[in-house]
């Protein structure tokens, strides 16, 4: 299994961002900046970001709580813990973080159009907002929230700003996951279906995290990811 480790990058504002890199022992393919889910950087988003360094994608995952000292919630089982750090993204803070995080991977030698960004559940609603705000070569949501109320009162409703996408975007989401209703996805596919650029959305029945319990699900979340990249990120 192709190891993690992280890196300390310097922001423009004098603090300092941590990241997880896991980088190719192949050649590197592309690069892609991972954002994580409302718990932090978790296990979860250290696996999946060796899995796609695996896949010959250099990948860097800015931590987006570091302004508060944190990887993660202290108590990832209290949602009013886990909300209130959602809350305090703001467009701003996002843009900074990633904007490192595309830096360096220009340092490491991936061009702009080898560039993607892909994020899962706030991560993906986080994702989706960098791919209108910066020129990327593709982008993927998973279970990204905040679609029609804004995840927090600094970051824009995504149907605002889903026909702004400068790249290729692929949204994933399930029926299962009660906080995203299907009405909600429906208006965020007519909203990125105005942009001037391919765009998809693929709701399942089931589970979509890649890490998920039905293997399955697991498998064809995972390939749509791979696929979109592929297509896209040459």
């Amino acid at each position: 299994m192709t190891q993690t480790r992280t890196e300390t990058l310097q922001l423009t504002d004098g603090s300092e961002l941590r990241c997880t890199v896991a980088e190719p022992d192949t050649a590197v393919r592309g690069g892609l900046v991972l954002l994580h889910q409302a718990r932090g950087v978790t296990d979860a988003i250290r696996d999946v970001a060796a899995s796609l360094a695996q896949e010959g994608w250099l990948t860097i995952a800015p931590h987006l709580y570091h302004r508060d000292g944190d990887d993660q919630v202290h108590d990832p089982e209290d949602a009013e813990s886990i909300l209130d750090q959602v809350s305090r993204l703001s467009a701003d803070s996002v843009l900074a973080d990633t904007d490192a995080a595309f830096v360096w991977l220009a340092q490491q030698g991936v061009e702009s159009d080898r560039m993607g960004v892909v994020g899962f559940g706030i991560g993906g609603s986080v994702a989706l907002f960098v791919a209108t705000s910066r020129s990327l070569g593709a982008a993927v949501t998973v279970a990204g929230a905040g679609i029609v109320s804004a995840l927090s009162p600094n970051l824009p409703p995504l149907v605002e700003v889903a026909g702004e996408l400068t790249c290729p975007w692929l949204g994933i989401y399930s029926e299962q996951y009660a906080m995203i209703p299907r009405e909600d996805v429906e208006k965020l596919r007519d909203a990125a279906s105005s942009a001037k650029v391919a765009t998809d959305v693929v709701v399942y029945s089931g589970p979509i995290d890649p890490h998920a319990e039905d293997p399955r699900a697991a498998a064809e979340t995972w390939q749509r990811i791979l696929n979109w990249f592929d297509s896209h990120l040459r």
